[in-house]
């Protein structure tokens, strides 16, 4: 059994069983700031582990322009296109 912290209430830890693992990431990982204050802190990080545990995985980087409104058209289309996985960086 896995610990994880929920964001809205860190008080008392869920615990939570973790989906089994399918395989390999493979292709390419998009890492999305939003532009929330340190979500890029944590990106930086994240892209660290990744790079080091995922040697074969290709790391880009995105960032919205603004937190306070959805993720332009283009900038979406362009993740899709470009990207086999997402990860989004919700931080303050």
């Amino acid at each position: 059994m896995t610990t994880i912290l929920d964001p809205t209430d860190e008080r008392v830890p869920v615990a939570r069983r973790i989906t089994p693992r399918t395989g390999d990431i493979t292709g390419v990982v998009g890492l999305l700031d939003i532009s929330k204050p340190r979500g890029n802190v944590m990106l930086d990080e994240l892209e660290r582990l990744m790079a080091e545990r995922l040697p074969g995985v290709e790391l880009r980087r995105y960032r919205k322009p603004t937190f306070t409104k959805p993720c332009p058209t283009d900038l979406r289309l362009q993740i899709k296109s470009e990207c086999n996985y997402l990860v989004e960086a919700l931080a303050d």
